[in-house]
């Protein structure tokens, strides 16, 4: 065995000795935070084929190394993940590593503005997601949150017709208004609900002073995923169940509707498999 196949497998060993130590810490945090976000017994959960990582949480571990870092989501027990690029690797290379590693991609982020969407589409049923999202628009007015909300449509029209649902991800300013406009609003009332459903950012929602439950009844139908992000008291990022948000309220008034992906994220990690660790065992076993 050559030198950089030994680095290689020490790597591995290294992320997955890291994954296994942080389970035990994860599902210490996770659980308390459960058991104080609910005033009564609940015995509905989360089945985990709906349970994903955003791979963005583990943006510097992927750098480093992608094979690695993708077995050691495997034996946390991810069985799917959301997509944020392909870390050099091409369609088909990214798709065998998913499949050495028993992974599947169920969703990716995939910006259309500038970008050729018929290779989108073509990357996307290589790698085999029928799920993808807009990560992110910014305007500083309203006649552009529309023109943007019409080519969204249109980017998702294609997609739809090509048999993968796409879908708009929020940040907090699209809750605040402009001119006493919602730029969510805009973007909700000038595409197609057929063509456009939306990932609810939990962390970014409650920033942006909104309320989930009541923005997921008021677009309801077409809320199908959910990244589900912790805040702690000092408006940081946290680690799931080790922040504020009361994910088992949220869940169980949310539950009713299309079939959605429950997607664990933390923009800025400490540790990002521990991340991956603790918000697999928070969602595996939280209660609602």
């Amino acid at each position: 065995m050559d030198d950089n196949a030994m680095n290689g497998l020490s790597r591995r060993h290294l992320l997955r000795t890291a994954a296994a130590g942080a389970a035990a810490v994860g599902l210490t945090a996770a659980l308390p935070a459960t058991a104080a976000a609910v005033d009564h017994p609940r015995t509905r959960r989360i089945p985990k084929d709906r349970i994903s990582i955003q791979l963005y949480t583990l943006r510097d571990v992927l750098r480093e190394d992608t094979e690695g870092t993708l077995e050691a989501l495997a034996d946390i027990g991810y069985r799917s993940v959301e997509l944020a690029g392909t870390y050099g690797r091409s369609a088909t290379e990214f798709r065998a590593l998913l499949d050495r590693y028993h992974l599947r991609a169920t969703s990716a982020h995939v910006g259309f503005d500038g970008a050729d969407v018929d290779q989108l589409i073509e990357d996307a049923r290589i790698i085999g997601y029928s799920v993808a999202d807009c990560a992110w628009a910014n305007y500083p007015t309203i006649e552009e949150w529309t023109a943007f909300a019409q080519r969204l449509d249109r980017a998702g029209e294609a997609f739809r017709k090509a048999g993968i649902a796409y879908g708009y991800h929020n940040h907090a300013h699209e809750f605040q208004p402009i001119d006493g406009v919602r730029p969510m609003d805009v973007i909700a009332e000038n595409t197609d609900p057929r063509n456009i459903h939306f990932e609810y950012d939990l962390y970014w929602v409650v920033t942006g002073g909104a309320d989930p439950v009541r923005e997921y009844w008021r677009r309801f139908g077409r809320v199908r995923q959910f990244h589900v992000k912790d805040r702690a008291a000092d408006g940081s990022f946290a680690d799931l169940g080790e922040g504020t948000i009361d994910f088992p309220e949220i869940f169980a008034r949310t539950w009713r509707g299309p079939m959605k992906q429950y997607i664990v994220e933390n923009d800025q990690p400490r540790d990002a498999l521990r991340s991956a660790q603790v918000g697999f065992d928070y969602l595996s076993n939280v209660r609602f």
